[in-house]
């Protein structure tokens, strides 16, 4: 991505429901293609088709949305919509969302703090189309607050969350208690989105249009000051989240129950022991009672296995979960550099929500037992679909994954919007020196249906 790609034309107030067309076509870059398919063999899982996502000021794009909301975006362009991928209906469209915006970290006397380059940036929804090589912004939804305002990406509470600074890490940014840092996103069957939140962790309903109608946090959270309704409806254990872990995949199982998966094992009963941890959590929530109604313990296989090389167990993630029957899922097991998918089964008897293992006194926790089925915990059941570190052409940190049909998977990856850690992310301009990393997406067939 250019970071100084040129701003052209005047943006005017967008609709209601989104980012004008004009507005789109006007900003975007023609994107080029970042690789080819791989003609393997038929045996084996291979890439069919990749498109990027070409440059759109970032500016341009949030003032397009919500006037007057960046007032100045140092050079960043869109990014960061890999946070998830859903099927938009039409045969290469997809809903996705972007996470809470540009962000990194710069140590200040040895300690690391999280910058926020473009403070006033609103997440949004944005609907792609995939076209040939190219990705194309079709639309998009700014998430609001109950009366209009943007919910900005900003962290909610201090002392719970990462403190927030401006992108040299000199000066302190406000907290904001309607933060979002959202990641997964589905679509209801009457047009209103779910997303889940890295920060509470939480569940966010969002209307057709932007706004949310609710969110759903754990038991004493005690978020207060938000501009949107807020439910204590979530397990009280999901406070030990690690931070900057919360929940990062989503799905939408064809019942209408939606399933969360906490990013990466709860810090119980301390940092070392969720660091050292195997053991994840996925959670079943029903719209239609208003409340989480299971949980399950979701065992990742040892960090060695998904990313051979890496020995930092703290490295695993779970970044993406897909509906592929009633009471089925893949789910995404990764590091920043491979990802394998496993096919999953939501066994009733493999509940374990109001049990022990909820409780934060528990000793050992969930999280520390080396073993948890010989301890007696029912461990979900899985079965390897793909690994995707093997697969020729795909890129590395891939966040979003979404069903195209019985064997082909579409992914995206998480540019960071272009950003970088540390204090040469920027110029001496404040201007940002681009990774280079493209937003893509990618498409994968599968030898055999999972």
């Amino acid at each position: 991505m250019s970071p100084h790609a040129a701003r052209k034309g005047r943006v005017r107030r967008s609709a209601a429901v989104g980012i004008p067309l004009a507005v789109i076509a006007a900003l975007t870059v023609a994107g080029t293609a970042t690789g080819q398919p791989t003609h393997g063999s038929h045996k084996e899982a291979r890439v069919t088709g990749t498109a990027t996502l070409g440059d759109i000021p970032l500016g341009a794009f949030s003032n397009a949305l919500l006037p007057g909301t960046v007032e100045n975006d140092r050079g960043v362009d869109l990014g960061g919509i890999g946070s998830d991928l859903y099927p938009a209906g039409r045969e290469g469209e997809f809903w996705t969302v972007t996470d809470r915006g540009p962000n990194g970290q710069i140590k200040v006397d040895g300690k690391k703090r999280r910058t926020f380059p473009v403070p006033g940036f609103d997440p949004a929804i944005v609907k792609i189309r995939v076209r040939g090589d190219k990705v194309k912004v079709v639309s998009a939804l700014p998430i609001t607050t109950s009366s209009g305002k943007p919910v900005t990406g900003l962290p909610n509470q201090e002392g719970r969350d990462e403190a927030p600074y401006s992108y040299d890490a000199k000066t302190p940014v406000p907290y904001d208690a309607n933060g979002l840092d959202t990641e997964g996103i589905v679509r209801a069957s009457d047009g209103t989105f779910w997303l889940i939140d890295e920060y509470g962790p939480s569940l966010i309903h969002v209307s057709a249009r932007g706004k949310v109608i609710k969110r759903y946090v754990p038991r004493g959270l005690q978020l207060r000051g938000a501009d949107y309704p807020v439910a204590e409806a979530l397990p009280g254990v999901l406070l030990h989240r690690k931070t900057n872990r919360g929940f990062e995949g989503l799905a939408l199982l064809p019942g209408g129950d939606l399933v969360m998966a906490v990013q990466s094992p709860l810090s119980l009963p301390d940092e070392d022991a969720g660091d050292d941890s195997r053991t994840a959590r996925l959670l079943r929530f029903s719209p239609k009672k208003d409340a989480v109604t299971a949980e399950y313990a979701y065992r990742f296989d040892p960090v060695g296995v998904v990313d051979p090389g890496e020995d930092d167990t703290s490295e695993l993630k779970i970044s993406s979960v897909v509906a592929v029957g009633r009471d089925r899922l893949l789910v995404q097991e990764r590091t920043d550099k491979a990802a394998r998918l496993q096919t999953v089964s939501l066994d009733r008897r493999a509940n374990i929500l109001g049990s022990k293992w909820d409780q934060a006194t528990t000793q050992p926790s969930l999280e520390q037992l080396d073993d948890p089925a010989a301890s007696g915990v029912p461990v979900l059941g899985k079965r390897l679909a793909v690994d995707l570190g093997t697969v020729d052409g795909v890129p590395g940190k891939i966040e979003g994954v979404a069903r195209v049909d019985g064997r082909t998977l579409a992914l995206i990856n998480d540019n960071d919007f272009g950003m970088s850690d540390g204090p040469e992310a920027f110029d001496k301009n404040g201007r940002l020196v681009d990774s280079e990393v493209e937003t893509s997406v990618t498409y994968v067939r599968l030898p055999r249906k999972y």
